[in-house]
């Protein structure tokens, strides 16, 4: 008998930033973790800083993912092509 996992749900008035850890997201779909919640800069802030990030439609509930693997940018390391770095100045 296996263990059914559910993503955990947020307390969107509570107002603090509480993910559970990143290892308890769903497998299927890949990465689901949390439901709920807020987008203040204090939960988005705590969020991003573990790993974490919302993807909603409006009228829907904030959806909290954590897929594994996921890409990780670092702005100062990013590496843009010469043929990009024109499209984006041109504003393609």
């Amino acid at each position: 008998m296996t263990t059914m996992r559910f993503p955990v749900l947020l307390d969107p008035y509570t107002r603090t930033g509480r993910f559970p850890p990143v290892e308890r997201a769903l497998t299927e779909p890949n990465g689901l973790l949390a439901i709920g919640g807020c987008l203040d800069p204090d939960w988005l802030l705590e969020a991003y800083r573990n790993g974490i990030f919302p993807w909603f439609s409006p009228g829907q509930p904030i959806l909290w993912w954590s897929p594994d693997p996921r890409m990780v940018l670092f702005p100062d390391r990013l590496e843009v092509s010469r043929s990009l770095d024109k499209l984006v100045r041109r504003g393609v």
